[in-house]
């Protein structure tokens, strides 16, 4: 449930609002006591890639890769049409 804060209140405090809504907290800020805004966490899926990325760090999730891996080397280049051939030889199984 949202906590509601009057617009001075919210100006006053906004840091220290902020870092509440980081931890998943909504405010509704109000104007003469009527609501005219919400103050809330952007949902995961309208966040950047890389905000998502951080956080899932942030959360042991997932891991930076290693500098190592991308020194791979470039695939084997195969002959025209062999790969589709394997393709279709897969999809008839």
């Amino acid at each position: 449930m949202a906590q509601k804060i009057g617009v001075r209140e919210a100006k006053a405090r906004f840091s220290r609002l902020l870092a509440e809504v980081k931890s998943g907290a909504e405010w509704i800020i109000t104007e003469r006591g009527v609501p005219v805004a919400k103050l809330g966490p952007i949902p995961a899926e309208e966040r950047p890639l890389e905000a998502r990325l951080a956080y899932l760090e942030q959360q042991g999730l997932l891991e930076k890769p290693r500098p190592d891996a991308r020194n791979l080397p470039p695939p084997l280049p195969l002959p025209g049409g062999l790969a589709q051939q394997w393709l279709e030889e897969d999809r008839r199984r």
